[in-house]
């Protein structure tokens, strides 16, 4: 089998955006969990490019809608030397596929559920990565994603598999504790500090510490025994509850990124700033680069089916660092920040 016939098949840019990326036989109009997922992360995308250009004031999302032969497709929007953003993703993709074993093991984390040849798929996702001009305003990200496997054609009356993913993290370059806590709050991750907390006990009280230990151990950055940034919730492979209640959890984790994450923008996005702490948050976008292209499974399993490449390095700041053997001095904001970065804390 050639290593086309196992790929995601290449993109076709269109004019305009289709009426629904989702086959006819995927039930767009009876409730399916496909129907309904296209559904909530088409609304998503809408409602946080439009908080996203009010509060930016200057800049404008560039939009770019693509299909693939195999079926399904995509909006990339992307927003560039903002007023605000120097660099802003936010995408959607509801795509079908092939995939090779490689990229199923980079979408799937069990290793008792790993395969030996070419796997049927259907994804769809959204993914977000915001990283404002301004050092003081932290850098967000944003998955949430449903994921299903057919048996392949070899192997008759196998079950389709089918999972949830996703989470929100905040990756600043300087501490402000009360923001921290804001975020975790509001969106499930500190009450993520109230809204992600709030997200997750209203499905279920071990949804909140359970998910920060695995975001806290997920964005984390082996070669240098440190996490990307401060953590926020994160799951995978979610399966062992109704389809339902996790549909509606993944909801309710999405409808909190913009009131988490607006008013620590509003507040920080005009902070006065010197050179030394640009360069500082361009050290820390480093970090950042470094994790999305050797540990991230998402930026894998993409680069694996041949998917997207515009759309899956959206992700990477416009402009990052990399300063031979940098300490920062013992005690300092930025000292501060590392040390987080290196010791996860309980925020709230």
């Amino acid at each position: 089998m050639t290593t086309s016939a196992v790929s995601i098949e290449k993109e076709t840019v269109i004019s305009e955006r289709p009426h629904t990326f989702l086959r006819q036989t995927d039930g767009e109009d009876n409730g399916s969990i496909r129907s309904r997922f296209q559904s909530m992360i088409l609304e998503m995308q809408e409602s946080v490019c439009g908080a996203l250009e009010a509060l930016d004031g200057a800049g404008k999302f560039k939009e770019d809608a693509w299909t693939r032969p195999g079926g399904g497709g995509g909006i990339s929007r992307v927003l560039q030397d903002g007023a605000v953003f120097e660099k802003a993703g936010v995408n959607i993709s509801v795509v079908y596929g092939v995939m090779p074993p490689e990229a199923y093991r980079a979408a799937k984390a069990s290793a008792a559920d790993q395969k030996s040849g070419p796997v049927p798929f259907f994804a769809a996702g959204i993914s977000s990565v915001l990283h404002p001009k301004n050092p003081f305003a932290p850098t967000l990200h944003f998955n949430y994603r449903y994921f299903e496997t057919d048996a392949p054609k070899d192997t008759p009356g196998a079950p389709r598999q089918w999972w949830f993913g996703g989470g929100t993290d905040l990756t600043p370059a300087y501490i402000f504790e009360e923001d921290i806590k804001h975020f975790h709050s509001v969106s499930g991750i500190f009450l993520l500090s109230m809204i992600q907390k709030r997200a997750c006990d209203k499905f279920d009280p071990s949804f909140y510490p359970r998910f920060k230990k695995w975001c806290d151990d997920y964005f984390f950055i082996k070669h240098r025994s440190e996490r990307r940034g401060l953590g926020g919730i994160f799951f995978d492979d979610l399966n062992d509850y109704d389809q339902e209640m996790l549909l509606s959890f993944a909801t309710e984790c999405a409808d909190s990124v913009v009131p988490a994450y607006i008013p620590i923008l509003e507040k920080r996005k005009d902070t006065p700033f010197n050179e030394s702490h640009k360069a500082w948050q361009q050290l820390r976008r480093g970090r950042y680069v470094e994790f999305n292209l050797v540990y991230d499974r998402g930026t894998t399993f993409g680069l694996k089916t041949g998917g997207r490449i515009e759309s899956i390095l959206m992700s990477l700041p416009l402009t990052a660092r990399w300063e031979y053997d940098h300490k920062p001095e013992e005690g300092s904001e930025e000292w501060k920040l590392l040390d987080a970065c290196m010791n996860p804390k309980e925020w709230i």
